[in-house]
């Protein structure tokens, strides 16, 4: 579980100290690996927990071996809970996860979360993006980007 946690923690380091490297077209440059990254799913919240269902897919040209989903929340989670084997606290608010390989034009991962918020919020604003894709290119960033307003119904709201 400490060598997974780290190697999840140093795929997010890295997507933070190193980026996405030089602009496709730059001068000089040469372009990288593309991957069309996007994640889809819905979140739930009520009495105190918060449920994701998220699925996340690869529309090519390349193959990913890996990929970090980062799930931001806006109110504190409940400290101590279990997550999948793939993913790690990043803080009392952030999740990171490991989305397994994603080949291109259909690869997908599945992930879900069953989480306590430290409170009994009536809403919260979860954010979920790609924090790390093996430093290919993405044509199509918006697809892997969502901010989602969650009220305390237990609804799915979906994105």
């Amino acid at each position: 579980m400490r060598g997974l946690r780290k190697a999840v923690l140093g795929a997010v380091l890295a997507a933070v100290t190193v980026g996405a490297g030089p602009a496709a077209g730059a001068a000089g440059s040469v372009p990288g690996p593309e991957a069309d990254l996007s994640h889809h799913g819905h979140v739930s919240l009520w009495g105190g927990r918060v449920g994701v269902w998220l699925v996340s897919e690869n529309h090519g040209p390349s193959d990913l071996a890996q990929a970090t989903v980062r799930i931001a929340f806006s109110s504190p989670m409940e400290g101590g809970r279990e997550l999948p084997p793939a993913c790690l606290w990043s803080s009392d608010r952030v999740v990171s996860c490991r989305t397994g390989e994603l080949l291109a034009a259909g690869g997908t991962g599945e992930l879900v979360l069953d989480l306590w918020t430290a409170g009994l919020p009536d809403e919260m604003t979860v954010e979920i993006t790609t924090a790390w894709r093996e430093g290919a290119a993405d044509p199509d960033p918006a697809n892997d980007r969502h901010r989602v307003l969650v009220l305390a119904t237990g609804d799915p709201y979906v994105f």
